[in-house]
């Protein structure tokens, strides 16, 4: 007879992946619904939300790339000035008469290039990841000044005309007090965005590349032992964050429309710290696509608090910045701190008694 109450057994405890995954989860709901008690305004419609997904398109998609480097135990510095690169290389091409088409692939192209020679001066040459993304980060931005010097705009009217069709929902919008009923407006970029969220949560949840770099994040020595190709392995993370940085910067274009040697400064801090609050560790080993999405626009809503409280000036949102950072550091040192000492705990515990229950049957 089947046991009637095993449908109530206990499940399997949360990873460390979802155990950090669902607490920026909880807490960027808390920032958001606190929001909206305490401060309402923009807070209390759906556009809201779909503006903060707009504005950030490009960051999560960097960061996405940089949650894939930094699971496997790595880094890299240069994806904001890799977008930067690939948004002036994109508009000249445009106002010199290239095609859409064509635009697209120079974007990707600019990024699998970087992602290729930086991958493979550290994978197979083992040169530091900080110090090879660090010049890959100086000679893309040199490379952008060098394309030119002065903003340039897009001149390209079916680009332009492309940029400006967003998916328009009435439903989502609100009603301004003289009346008119703004509607809520989702750019392509977002579209594109969430599709490389959902490829990457894939890619890092089923395929084996993925749970190779978890592997590869959490023991290099052990993966090794297991027949893992970890130079590979490591390769490959950093040449999908060199495609996801020319995904980046097209993306960047079409939302602002404009290409300047100043585009995503910074980008990459930002990149590393929504990856951070997302979950993922910078030892390696721990971290996820959703967490990173989640830890985005958890940094992008404590931004949107700061201002709506009247603090405009920018200093005061780096500030916050960084105290969220700090928080979600500890918290991560807290929370897996206790569970591994819990779990030491048990296994010292597993082993006296096994000693016992032996020193019991021998002197029977």
């Amino acid at each position: 007879m089947k046991n009637p109450f095993k449908m109530f057994k206990r499940k399997e405890p949360l990873t460390d992946t979802q155990l950090l995954m669902t607490i920026t989860i909880v807490i960027f709901f808390i920032m958001y619904l606190s929001a909206v008690l305490f401060l309402g305004g923009g807070f209390l419609h759906a556009k809201q939300i779909f503006d903060m997904l707009n504005d950030n398109v490009s960051l999560i998609i960097v960061a996405c790339g940089l949650t894939v480097v930094m699971i496997g135990g790595g880094i890299d510095i240069s994806v904001g000035a890799v977008t930067s690169l690939v948004v002036m290389a994109c508009v000249l091409f445009l106002n010199r008469g290239g095609s859409i088409v064509g635009s697209i692939l120079l974007a990707i192209g600019i990024g699998l290039v970087f992602g290729l020679v930086q991958g493979f001066l550290i994978s197979y040459l083992e040169i530091q990841p900080f110090i090879v993304t660090l010049a890959g980060l100086f000679f893309a931005r040199g490379m952008t000044t060098i394309l030119s010097i002065d903003p340039q705009k897009s001149q390209h009217k079916a680009f332009n005309d492309l940029r400006e069709k967003k998916i328009v929902s009435s439903l989502l919008g609100y009603t301004a007090k003289n009346g008119n009923k703004i509607p809520a407006k989702i750019e392509l970029g977002v579209v594109v965005a969430l599709i490389v969220v959902i490829l990457i949560f894939v890619m890092l949840k089923y395929l084996r590349l993925g749970r190779n770099l978890y592997a590869m994040g959490g023991n290099q020595q052990s993966a090794l032992m297991l027949g893992i190709n970890v130079k590979r392995t490591r390769f490959l993370s950093y040449v999908i964050s060199g495609l996801l940085s020319g995904i980046s910067g097209y993306v960047f274009l079409m939302h602002t429309g404009a290409g300047n040697a100043t585009n995503a400064a910074g980008m990459e801090m930002n990149a590393i710290a929504s990856a951070i609050i997302g979950g993922t560790l910078l030892t390696g080993g721990v971290g996820s696509a959703i967490g990173t999405f989640f830890g985005t626009m958890s940094l992008t809503t404590i931004n949107k608090i700061v201002v709506t409280s009247g603090l405009n000036e920018p200093y005061w949102q780096k500030i916050t910045t960084g105290g969220m950072l700090c928080f979600f550091i500890l918290l991560q040192s807290v929370v897996l701190g206790r569970r591994s000492g819990k779990k030491s705990s048990g296994k010292i515990k597993a082993f006296f008694r096994r000693f016992k229950r032996s020193k019991e049957e021998a002197s029977a």
